[in-house]
């Protein structure tokens, strides 16, 4: 078993290389090659990843390159963990939506959709080649936005499934809070990418929510951004993302009263960077914490082994609505709990979603429709649209001016804007 990751000189990769390591029950790999366009990366990120293996034991095969083609021959999967344009154009999504009173976020309102717009076509030539390489490996999506490039895969006719690891870092927190193993937390998790709320959540058959929400619903608060006076009265627990629309003036106040994420995430990389290239070092870092994707292995390893032997298990993921939620269209790309198996995700039924959240999610669905459009097809007036689309915009003089931002800032990841 041949798994690939394509943006494998990432500072998430060593916490990739310890879930293969630890769950290797579920993920039996015999190869791990990691693919960069950066070779000074790979050099302390692929040493790293074996030391990694070799202290716990595994006996798979660590590999780096920058030959994208060649690494692909032979996959069984691919994994896609992108940021084109680096940090910098992080920090660009970042700061130019707050020009026009608009949250800078690198996966929702305009800043979304600039990544979006970077991103869609670079993915879309990857999977081109795997399918040329190995036209039977699964692609799974971690690039953000994973709802908008899990489309643009599917619709490309590609096997792909999109993966987050929101909800595997609830199903920890509440099995720690509730003293069980976080298998044993089943989530009714539904919407969409990063819009999502746990309306639900079952141990052995048995709903604990309000239990969670009665006690602990400081904490969660707190990690939700959000005051646990609303999570009382909704009677759910939303995804950390929703603090952009629930709260969004507060949220564009105290970004501009401090740096943007894309810088101090800037400077942990490089501390990360110099902690890889210590030759003694064979276990992820403590620091990686700070980085984000916490339990991201542990989503990705489920799923690849889901997919790969067939075991027909449960796990959250990003697939092609169908009826699942009938008031999108069938072809919409959601979150729910999925099956997977060797056909893919085939998404579960779900309660229907009471109109306090549908409305939201069928309105950033549609903008999702148009950003793809925007980004397929490129133009000022369709990432308008999207713009104008969006419940985080929402208004022409701002769509306008966010769009002139967005093209002026980006215009060297996207070749129609200077045709």
């Amino acid at each position: 078993m041949k798994i690939v990751v394509v943006g494998g000189g990432s500072t998430y990769t060593p916490e990739l290389a310890d879930g293969f390591a630890r769950l290797r029950d579920q993920l039996p790999l015999d190869e791990l090659v990691l693919v960069d366009p950066e070779p000074g990366r790979l050099d302390l990120v692929g040493p790293l990843s074996a030391r990694i293996l070799a202290r716990q034991g595994h006996p798979g095969k660590v590999s780096w390159t920058t030959d994208l083609d060649g690494a692909l021959d032979g996959a069984s999967a691919v994994l896609l963990q992108l940021r084109i344009g680096g940090q910098a154009a992080r920090h660009s999504d970042e700061t130019f939506p707050l020009e026009c009173g608009c949250v800078g976020q690198e996966t929702t309102g305009a800043g979304g959709l600039a990544k979006a717009l970077r991103t869609v076509p670079v993915v879309l030539e990857i999977a081109e080649r795997v399918r040329r390489a190995s036209p039977d490996a699964w692609i799974v999506d971690f690039t953000n936005p994973v709802g908008i490039v899990t489309r643009a895969l599917l619709d490309a006719g590609h096997k792909a499934v999109g993966l987050c690891n929101v909800a595997k870092g609830f199903q920890h927190t509440f099995g720690e809070w509730l003293g069980v193993d976080p298998e044993k937390v089943e989530l009714d998790h539904v919407g969409l990418n990063h819009l999502t709320w746990e309306r639900g959540v079952r141990v052995d058959g048995v709903d604990v929510l309000p239990r969670l929400l009665a006690e602990h619903a400081d904490s969660m608060a707190a990690r939700c951004l959000l005051p646990p006076e609303l999570l009382h009265r909704l009677g759910v627990i939303p995804s950390y993302y929703l603090r952009y629309y629930y709260g969004h003036d507060a949220v564009v106040a105290d970004q501009r009263a401090r740096p943007s994420r894309a810088q101090e995430v800037a400077a942990l990389e490089q501390q990360l960077l110099e902690l890889y290239a210590d030759p003694a070092l064979d276990a992820k870092p403590t620091l990686l914490g700070e980085r984000g994707g916490a339990f991201y292995s542990e989503a990705a390893v489920a799923l690849v082994g889901g997919l790969l032997r067939d075991t027909g298990e449960i796990q959250v993921a990003n697939v092609r609505n169908g009826t699942t939620l009938p008031f999108l269209p069938p072809d919409a790309v959601i979150e729910v709990p999925a099956r997977i198996g060797a056909r893919g995700a085939e998404p579960l039924p779900v309660a229907p979603l009471e109109p306090l959240y549908a409305g939201l999610v069928a309105h950033v669905s549609a903008y999702e429709e148009l950003a793809l459009r925007a980004a397929l097809e490129g133009g000022v007036e369709l990432v308008e649209n999207a713009l104008l689309a969006h419940p985080l915009i929402g208004q022409y003089e701002q769509a306008r001016k966010l769009a002139e931002q967005l093209v002026a800032a980006d215009a060297a990841h996207l070749p129609w804007s200077r045709g």
